[in-house]
């Protein structure tokens, strides 16, 4: 395998790329009135946003997300959500540590995605 993209299908494209760019370091590398990529400007990941009513898209997927969620690794969960209470995005929990040596965010994107944002907690000792 040589990449591996994941596509968030839409009904707010705009919306989706002001998310991703201004909490993360997604930079707009595509842009149409259907279709945006992103790159994250260190890694080189790749985060695609499709309308959902795109006819690229089967009719029996243009639901909303449900069974799965993303998870972004970050250097600081905490700085995260300073920026999603700044911008006034959905949290669904603050950041919290959890016993398995992350710090952990969840937000909802505004396709209603989960978001997980997690970081690594200094020092942690399994």
């Amino acid at each position: 395998m040589k990449r591996i993209l994941t596509n968030i299908c839409s009904d707010h494209l705009a919306e989706s790329k002001d998310f991703y760019t201004q909490l993360f370091d997604f930079k707009v590398a595509y842009n149409s009135d259907w279709f945006i990529q992103l790159v994250d400007s260190e890694s080189g990941l790749e985060l695609g946003i499709i309308d959902r009513s795109n006819d690229m898209i089967p009719k029996d997927f243009q639901t909303k997300p449900s069974g799965f969620y993303i998870t972004l690794v970050v250097g600081d969960a905490d700085s995260i959500h300073q920026k999603a209470i700044e911008l006034e995005y959905d949290i669904i929990s603050p950041p919290e540590d959890m016993p398995y040596g992350q710090r952990r965010l969840l937000l909802k994107d505004p396709n209603g995605t989960l978001i997980d944002v997690s970081s690594l907690i200094k020092d942690f000792e399994f």
